[in-house]
């Protein structure tokens, strides 16, 4: 009895052709940035910008370079990291335990789907002030906070990959007498994995969102308290020296669950936009 695997890898076999580190996206990207860079630089020289209100590119890189070169911006780093992760993992995995309950059960996604659906429709930024006041300051309110923000796309996307395995090889397994946790591991776990792995990459990175809001409306320490600072003290340079940090930061964390997404299904068509 072939698995659900074993048949998307043969339909997958067909030859694709060698990707090159750079290709003709990859280099118009990069002629995109650096013509958008070279004239935000020259805009802001010759005085259509304020420095207050858009600082030069290279205003930015000096900001930058001061950032990570001090030894406070690496404590904050930590906090706002650990408080990303951590609230993305306690999210992902309660949102992927939840769903596969859920959508075994008929019964139980009707009752729940309600609050379910009135829970999400919640402004989670709302909820940062409320966390704030349950937990204090500490990095539990921002762990909170991301893993509140970032349980529904998960949740969601897994609930949608295991309701949308085929009937048919559903009725194939059954008629052979496959036992529930065969269909599901042979079967339903690897027809939902591609939906559950877009959960996870949208989730990690409002995962980082949420750390940062949480640490906007109160904090010790973290990077959204080191951005509100700056913001407040019109140090406007290191202001968008941080926002191009934690871009970077969202980057790489996503392109680690990519990388994670890639090597474990391996049977998935990764090049196909969806």
């Amino acid at each position: 009895m072939r698995t659900a695997i074993e048949k998307t890898i043969q339909m997958n076999k067909r030859e694709k052709p060698r990707k090159t580190l750079w290709n003709k996206e990859a280099i118009l990207s990069t002629i995109l940035l650096v013509v958008t860079l070279f004239l935000w630089e020259l805009l802001c020289r010759v005085g259509v910008f304020h420095p207050l209100i858009l600082p030069a590119p290279s205003l930015v890189l000096v900001a930058t370079g001061e950032l990570i070169t001090s030894s406070f911006f690496y404590l904050h780093l930590g906090v706002t990291l650990y408080e990303t992760i951590a609230g993305f993992l306690i999210g992902g995995i309660l949102a992927i335990i939840l769903g596969i309950i859920v959508s075994a059960n008929l019964t139980l996604y009707k009752v729940l789907n309600p609050f379910i659906v009135v829970f999400q429709a919640i402004p989670k930024i709302a909820l940062a002030p409320i966390f704030v006041t349950w937990f204090g300051f500490g990095s539990t309110a921002k762990v909170v906070m991301a893993m509140t923000i970032c349980f529904f796309p998960t949740f969601v996307n897994t609930v949608v990959g295991l309701k949308s395995v085929d009937e048919e090889s559903r009725l194939l397994f059954q008629s052979m007498v496959a036992r529930k946790r065969d269909i599901f591991l042979k079967l339903s776990l690897p027809t939902a994995l591609p939906n559950i792995f877009a959960g996870l990459k949208s989730s990690l990175t409002f995962a980082l969102i949420g750390a940062i809001v949480g640490e906007f409306v109160g904090a010790n320490e973290g990077l959204g308290l080191l951005l509100d600072t700056f913001n407040f003290q019109l140090e406007i340079p290191k202001v968008y020296a941080l926002i191009v940090i934690l871009s970077l930061i969202g980057l790489v964390l996503y392109l680690i669950i990519e990388w994670l997404d890639r090597k474990l299904i391996f049977w998935g068509d990764h090049d196909k936009i969806i």
